[in-house]
């Protein structure tokens, strides 16, 4: 079915018709600055449509709730609800096809931003069996799409552009037709305008809008002047719903109005006595003392008070300390998974304090003492020339060598690859065989591998050998 909205008159007078079929396929971008007639010609189409298609309307200002009146649009008063129910209220609007006028008058921009981004993605996120044709009208499609970022929350800005995008590039399978009016196009998401096929342009002065518009109407530059000289409620059309070459169209009259009359001038009123103008205020009914003079910072100095010392910890024994200190080393060896130094320091750092232990060792003594205590190890005084010999090695290999060197003094078994494997903090056999042929490489240690099979390590500096894992087992 072919419905056309007639839109006013032409230069010659004849009728300047809108294809709504065509119109809901393509879409419709209207642009011109404040007081050209945008909102004129929106209502001219809202009333030329109404009853013949779905209609909702985002509506910045409140203009457009007149058209409950006479056309039975549902008024949504936006401040009244949260964003979850005017999204519920949105997707009630597409289950059952009823026009509607979203109202965000009294809002912040920022608000107007979030609530049109709930409501127009309720209407998108419809399931497909309520896809009906519906058209969408945005007034001041700038604030819901801005260009740029502007004094408004990142999230809000974000969420509204989405929304635009998606019903302007994303609508028309789910038969939501975009209808939106801007006053700047330089204003204006260029993704959100460039999906609009209809043109509708009015009155604007800057030379950017104006060239901008002549390029969207096919028109030469040197022609981009006329855009200039339209008067209010002309607008060049251009669009396979309106027609093929830029037509000039005076738009017509409409039945509704708005609730926000036009500035008109007024006589003033005649001229007011200079003396009740200026004529002082009835005096005070009693005196107010003037503040007291602010203290100065001497003053405020001995007026601050210190905040009360906290009690001393407890001097703890060497003894006690050392006691604690390999306790809190012990926890963090047991649950030692390979975590890096740093956050194991800052696991110690909070044991220490909290066993009162001061002061807490440095991260590189850390380092240290945590290496013995993965190899077992609680006294490090005994084993100061074994550590020498460990600091020719990367850190992180120092605590595999003190448990080969520890089995090598004891003359126990030398340790197999998977315990080797968890003092390194690794799961991988693979590098803990790399470990011992870099060990080897650098002369700290000798392996001897016999023919049954077991194998010993020899610590030449020191002349300490661990016993072969075959003799142990």
């Amino acid at each position: 079915m072919s419905v056309s909205v007639d839109l006013g008159a032409d230069e010659r007078g004849g009728s300047v018709g809108l294809d709504l079929a065509e119109l809901l396929s393509t879409r419709l971008l209207v642009q011109g600055n404040s007081g050209s007639g945008k909102s004129h010609l929106l209502r001219r189409l809202l009333e030329g449509s109404a009853g013949t298609v779905q209609q909702v309307v985002i509506d910045p200002e409140g203009d457009f709730v007149t058209l409950s009146d006479a056309f039975g649009h549902t008024v949504i008063d936006a401040p009244a609800y949260s964003l979850s129910e005017v999204a519920t209220i949105g997707a009630r609007i597409r289950e059952h096809r009823a026009s509607a006028v979203l109202s965000l008058e009294g809002l912040e921009v920022d608000d107007q931003m979030r609530c049109a981004a709930a409501f127009l993605n309720a209407l998108f996120d419809a399931p497909r069996e309520q896809w009906f044709p519906a058209l969408v009208v945005v007034d001041e499609a700038q604030l819901f799409a801005p260009a740029a970022a502007g004094e408004v929350a990142d999230d809000a800005r974000k969420a509204s552009l989405s929304a635009m995008t998606n019903l302007m590039c994303r609508g028309r399978k789910r038969g939501l037709a975009g209808v939106i009016a801007t006053q700047r196009l330089a204003k204006l998401a260029k993704n959100v305008a460039a999906e609009a096929s209809n043109f509708l342009m009015g009155r604007t002065f800057l030379d950017i809008d104006m060239l901008r518009a002549a390029d969207l109407l096919g028109m030469e530059r040197r022609q981009a002047e006329a855009i200039r000289d339209l008067e209010r409620g002309q607008f060049l059309g251009l669009g396979p719903a309106i027609a093929r070459r830029p037509v000039l169209v005076r738009v017509g009259a409409v039945k509704t109005g708005t609730n926000h009359a036009a500035p008109v001038l007024l006589p003033l009123p005649g001229a007011a006595d200079s003396e009740l103008l200026l004529k002082p205020g009835p005096a005070p009914a009693r005196e107010i003392a003037p503040p007291p003079p602010p203290p100065r910072p001497a003053e405020l100095i001995h007026a601050i008070q210190a905040p009360p010392a906290l009690p001393e910890l407890p001097q703890l024994s060497d003894e006690d300390r050392g006691d604690r200190l390999q306790g809190v080393l012990r926890s963090l060896a047991a649950s030692f998974t390979g975590q890096p130094a740093p956050a194991l320091y800052q696991d110690f750092t909070i044991g220490c304090r909290m066993g009162g232990i001061a002061p807490v060792p440095s991260l590189s003594e850390f380092r240290k003492l945590f290496a013995l205590a993965l190899a077992g190890i609680n006294d490090e005084e005994s084993w100061s020339e074994a550590l020498a010999i460990g600091a020719a090695l990367p850190e992180d290999m120092l605590a595999p060598f003190m448990a080969i060197a520890r089995a090598a003094r004891d003359g126990a078994a030398c340790p197999e690859d998977g315990e080797l494997a968890r003092i390194y903090g690794t799961a991988s056999l693979g590098r803990v065989k790399r470990l011992l042929g870099y060990m080897e490489e650098r002369g700290v240690i000798v392996i001897r591998n016999d023919l049954g099979g077991g194998r010993s390590i020899a610590l030449p500096h020191l002349a300490w050998t661990t016993a072969s894992t075959s003799r142990a087992a």
